[in-house]
């Protein structure tokens, strides 16, 4: 039966979230709330939400509460929504950190009808605008601690990734949360990284312009992502990031002695080992 779907947050992942459900017929109606008026007015004007409602009005109206806004937020989001969720209403959020979150309602009553997920799906883009159909599709979607929610909210949430195009899989917050950390949080701590490195040597904006090839391009793409979003994430999963950024820049050093003392063999067994990840990223 087609759903009510409250999303708050009207950006990128919200946004495309509630584009594919709607066109699915999953949801026949979607509720939007942000604290941008600005966003909640784009949202209306490019048929991403049907309505706009104050948080407790689309609460009280509606069978599923999506929260796509920040991680920061949805900390202080959270519990709000989970002190007035009807019975037999259910809440999602796509956030990219978990344990947090977890454990910020671990004790609260109605913590089984809260579902912890997240696509790995984005760009660098943000707010309505941002939003485009299939962002999820084929993409992996993670649903953690499931045994701590309610089966009908995990089967309801298993029902919009499966309406998404993506594929789910089961996993522990920790798990989730050091995963992410080493294959997505570190490429953007390095893109940011690069850009600035970048821009402090490179004072020709031309020649950046003309020059950034594939290569610069691609790698610095993440280095696009809005601070609002990025800056909570790194900072609620220091705890995995931190390491990471450690081993990277002793590998990174390790390459610069390499081409410092013109060890060539050594380089080339370097690039070689890196050469491996290919294989990795073509599993199916």
């Amino acid at each position: 039966m087609s759903k009510k779907v409250t999303i708050i947050g009207l950006g990128l992942i919200g946004g495309s979230i509630a584009l594919d459900l709607k066109k699915c017929g999953f949801a026949h109606q979607i509720i939007g709330v942000d604290k941008s008026k600005k966003h909640e007015h784009e949202a209306i004007e490019l048929g991403i939400a049907d309505k706009i409602l104050p948080m407790k009005e689309a609460i009280e109206n509606s069978d599923l509460i999506i929260l796509a806004a920040p991680v920061d937020a949805s900390l202080k989001l959270l519990p709000k929504i989970l002190d007035i969720i009807p019975s037999n209403v259910y809440v999602m959020d796509v956030g990219s950190t978990k344990s947090s979150l977890i454990d910020a309602v671990r004790d609260h009553p109605n913590r089984k009808s809260y579902v912890p997920s997240h696509p790995m799906a984005g760009t660098e883009y943000s707010g309505p605008s941002a939003a485009f159909h299939n962002l999820f599709k084929d993409r992996v979607a993670i649903i953690c601690n499931s045994e701590e929610s309610h089966p009908k909210a995990v089967n309801l949430v298993s029902e919009v990734y499966f309406h998404l195009g993506s594929r789910l899989i089961l996993m522990d917050s920790e798990s989730h949360d050091e995963h992410v950390g080493y294959v997505s949080h570190l490429s953007h701590a390095i893109s940011y990284a690069l850009a600035v490195a970048v821009l402090e040597k490179e004072k020709d904006d031309a020649a950046i312009f003309n020059l950034a090839a594939g290569g610069f391009s691609s790698t610095v793409r993440l280095a696009k992502s809005s601070v609002d979003m990025w800056l909570p994430i790194f900072e609620q999963n220091s705890k995995y990031v931190l390491p990471i950024l450690d081993t990277y820049l002793q590998k990174l050093n390790q390459f610069r002695s390499y081409l410092k003392n013109g060890e060539t063999e050594k380089l080339s067994g370097f690039i070689k080992e890196a050469n491996r990840i290919k294989s990795k990223l073509e599993k199916k």
